[in-house]
């Protein structure tokens, strides 16, 4: 799936992202978070070899349900699901190797 530049205006239910199969990685952040425009190059780059990994870009705020759920205090923040269960978590993340790792762990075989 290819790697968006635009945050979802419309969150999805916490229930929704709890029942979503195969891998997923949530981005909670905001387009004028400087930290989140530094780390789209790296989601790119980690990105790259794993287009089956579902990528959903969330418009973090204060009192946003999805993000309070996930307890996400600083932007962006990275949430790394397989089969809706969370696997990993980077906050602030500075290298595109990390990324991919955590990437790589929940693109496996079913």
């Amino acid at each position: 799936m290819a790697l968006t530049e635009l945050y979802a205006a419309l969150e999805p239910k916490r229930a929704e992202v709890d029942v979503l199969s195969g891998p997923t990685v949530l981005e909670f952040g905001s387009p004028w978070c400087g930290y989140c425009r530094a780390a789209q190059p790296l989601l790119a780059l980690a990105f790259a070899g794993h287009p089956g990994v579902r990528h959903i870009k969330i418009a973090d705020a204060s009192g946003r349900p999805l993000g309070r759920s996930f307890r996400v205090k600083l932007w962006p923040t990275l949430v790394f699901l397989r089969n809706g269960q969370e696997t990993a978590r980077l906050v602030r993340p500075g290298d595109a190797s990390a990324i991919a790792n955590a990437i790589a762990k929940i693109d496996i075989a079913e």
